[in-house]
């Protein structure tokens, strides 16, 4: 494989160590940084034009991308963009960022970034309780993690508050707000079915107190085919005797209690269950 391509392989940047290891001489490397192919960032670390940031920052400070930072170069998914980098370092600090320490599986070497078992068990000791459970929520959907398998790696008291947002997650959102939407009507006590299939309907986000329609839209409802698909079941919701509420990313995770009142709302004096 060649250096430009093996670069783009471990992320974009690497230390000329790992370069090494992989079999490209000091000759190679020196000849692609005075060719401009490659850019040395200091002593040791060399990366190609235009590497991601957060990449970067990581081999500079000899750490690995984890907990929500690691988020997206595995593909979960993740609430909000975290405020600080996040970095797994067996030693010293860098700062500006979230350190941490401890890890049970391989990274994905050669990138830095933290194997997925360790950003999850560090997500659920770190980050706020809905934030942790989306990342655990969207591994599992995915088929790439189990319950049981992070709670056995969770042990003792110390444990105990990572372990308890393992009792939120259950696998069957199809988005991070719908995550925050089942725990938010769940912790306000609402009787909450997910992924129901509805005659004459079809599957519905959510059905709350056996006659309440939830659904979330997310950019593709905004689609104009999906608007007609929407109107339709809107439509046929009605007709069949359920009501029908509809939110959006920005509704559920900066309007919360709005979206319970409205709920409510329509659930006052109807409850059955």
């Amino acid at each position: 494989m060649e250096l430009t391509a093996y670069l783009i392989f471990a992320g974009s940047v690497a230390r000329t160590a790992t370069l090494l290891q992989a079999g490209f001489s000091e000759r190679n490397i020196r000849s692609h940084v005075a060719a401009g192919q490659i850019i040395r960032l200091r002593h040791g670390v060399v990366a190609l034009p235009g590497a991601a940031p957060d990449l970067v920052a990581a081999v500079l400070a000899n750490g690995l991308l984890c907990c929500a930072s690691a988020a997206p170069h595995h593909r979960l998914w993740r609430l909000r963009d975290p405020d600080r980098l996040h970095l797994l370092c067996r030693h010293g600090a860098a700062a500006g960022v979230v350190i941490h320490r401890g890890s049970v599986v391989p990274p994905e070497f050669p990138r830095p970034v933290a194997g997925l078992t360790d950003t999850l068990l560090h997500a659920l000791r770190c980050l706020p309780q809905v934030e942790a459970a989306v990342l655990v929520e969207s591994a599992l959907t995915q088929g790439r993690t189990g319950i049981d398998y992070l709670g056995r790696r969770l042990p003792g008291n110390r444990n105990g508050s990572a372990r308890k947002v393992l009792e939120l997650v259950d696998g069957t959102a199809d988005s991070a707000v719908e995550v925050v939407a089942r725990l938010l009507f769940r912790r306000h006590g609402i009787h909450t079915e997910t992924q129901v299939d509805l005659p004459g309907i079809g599957i519905v986000d959510f059905l709350l107190e056996g006659f309440l329609i939830v659904e979330i839209d997310g950019k593709t409802h905004l689609q104009p085919e999906q608007v007609r698909k929407d109107r339709r079941r809107n439509n046929a919701s009605t007709l069949t005797g359920y009501a029908v509420l509809r939110y959006g990313y920005q509704d559920v995770v900066y309007h919360p209690q709005k979206v319970v009142d409205e709920v409510w709302q329509v659930l006052r004096g109807r409850v059955v269950r």
